[in-house]
């Protein structure tokens, strides 16, 4: 992934580095069991141990001879251990090595990625929460249909956005799936129990039947919940961009000082981030399918996966990383216009209320539904046409005026009334709090080295960086 879209965090993940040691790590198990076992000399694991080393700049110079990276990686190794480095590899292929620490990392970037999501999340419910009784109009193929609040709308993103959550935690766990099963996967020079006791030591599940690779349909998997987490960033941003619309203004992107929104028109304030949400959101779609292509290898094993994976692995989890860290930053500066969104209601006439005349019509005057609604349709339809109140021409209606009251009439354009429900959503938030101090609790238990735990809370909102 280019620079532009990389965080310094996840970056740090992908890097050919880190890669490399992540191999080293799981030569290092193999190595420890197989000592322990006496399959190698104790003295030799000793000296693996403590001059074990990876060279990035070496391996790749190797490389040039053999054209295969991973013999690369375990000459170098071996290079830097001396005479004790032929016991390295011992029983491997190179698919024990590069899909167990595949896992490694996959599940380093996910656990980041869920991280990112929470902090997303928090933001997220703040927000509702703080907009709880800002009113504003509801829209259907983008026309008035009936009030709500901006709040409802926000605690349906964080709603939408645990979910995701749970979708990738679930993958996440799968992706952590690694194999030391050896050739075709049949065990040939390693035994089972061996395979069970390297990756319980590594913290991954052992794929019960792997041939010669782990199987693609768990990185299909983790690609979709990474994809549709993505679509979610995209569907709350691309709401954003549309309410920025100079015709609606009731949203900004926030906007910093010195920030340009045109080289010619200097009035320009675009929602740049949010498009760039739109852009990044369709590269993980496409890395998905890609993922899904990966599925079908033709017997035990081949390499076609490969060299899709080597860009659209780190690079979907980059821009996913990316995009949540961006988005927690756009929700926490967010501008809200309550005064545009007051001044869209009545700009459109009172068209809103039809639906609670038409109710009134059929439950207080009995009338019937169809005959209701052809009277509340033609008025809609003549006010929305002569840009005059709603209320105006359904009070000098003969059928309406004969059998509702001026004070029932006016009941059905108070916009209280429809929402007078509105705060169950947002006191639905509480629950996805309660799973975000446990989900904050369960990080902080299961720390081994005891640093302090994920925080509960998200970073103070970012200025928004247009270049960016």
């Amino acid at each position: 992934m280019i620079r532009r879209y990389t965080l310094p965090e996840m970056g740090a993940i992908w890097s050919e580095q880190a890669r490399f040691e992540e191999m080293l790590r799981v030569e290092l198990a193999v190595a420890r069991v197989q000592a322990a076992r006496g399959l190698i000399p104790a003295e030799a694991l000793a000296t693996i141990e403590a001059r074990a080393r990876v060279d990035v700049g070496r391996i790749a110079e190797i490389e040039q001879s053999t054209d295969h990276d991973v013999i690369a990686f375990v000459s170098q190794v071996a290079e830097s251990v001396g005479p004790e480095g032929r016991y390295l590899h011992l029983g491997l292929t190179s698919s024990d090595v590069v899909d167990t620490a595949l896992a490694l990392q996959l599940r380093a970037a996910g656990e980041r990625l869920l991280v990112d999501a929470d902090r997303l999340l928090v933001a997220l419910i703040a927000r509702a929460r703080a907009e709880a009784d800002t009113v504003m109009m509801g829209r259907t193929h983008s026309v008035h249909a009936e009030p709500t609040t901006l709040g409802l709308k926000i605690a349906g993103w964080a709603f939408e956005l645990a979910r995701g959550s749970v979708r990738l935690a679930s993958a996440v766990d799968e992706i952590g799936t690694g194999k030391i099963s050896g050739p075709v996967g049949t065990y040939s020079h390693l035994d089972p129990d061996l395979e069970a006791e390297v990756l319980a030591g590594l913290g991954l599940h052992a794929d019960p039947v792997s041939s010669q690779i782990v199987q693609r349909d768990r990185h299909a998997a983790f690609l979709g919940a990474i994809a549709i987490l993505g679509g979610s960033i995209e569907r709350f941003a691309t709401e954003i961009r549309n309410l920025q619309h100079t015709e609606i203004g009731e949203l900004q992107e926030p906007f910093r000082a010195g920030q340009k929104g045109s080289s010619a028109m200097p009035h320009k304030r675009n929602p740049i981030l949010a498009e760039r949400m739109a852009g990044l959101a369709r590269l993980l779609r496409g890395y998905s399918g890609a993922a899904l292509e990966n599925q079908p290898l033709w017997h035990e094993r081949d390499i076609s996966h490969s060299s899709a994976e080597r860009v659209l692995l780190p690079d979907a989890t980059i821009l996913l990383d990316y995009m949540l860290v961006k988005m927690t930053g756009l929700i926490g500066g967010l501008v809200v216009r309550p005064e545009r969104m007051r001044e869209n209601i009545e700009r459109g006439f009172g068209l809103h209320a039809s639906s609670r005349v038409l109710v009134a019509l059929v439950e207080d005057a009995g009338l019937s539904r169809e005959d209701a609604y052809t009277i509340v349709q033609t008025a809609a339809l003549r006010a929305a046409d002569e840009r005059r109140p709603l209320r105006e021409l359904l009070a000098t209606e003969p059928t309406v005026a004969a059998r509702l009251s001026l004070s029932r009439l006016d009941a059905c354009f108070d916009d209280a009334s429809f929402l007078r429900h509105a705060s169950v959503g947002i006191d639905r938030l509480s629950r996805l709090e309660a799973e975000l101090v446990a989900r904050a609790a369960a990080r902080r238990d299961g720390d081994p080295d005891g640093s302090p735990p994920e925080r509960a809370l998200p970073p103070e909102p970012e200025v928004v960086d247009a270049a960016r």
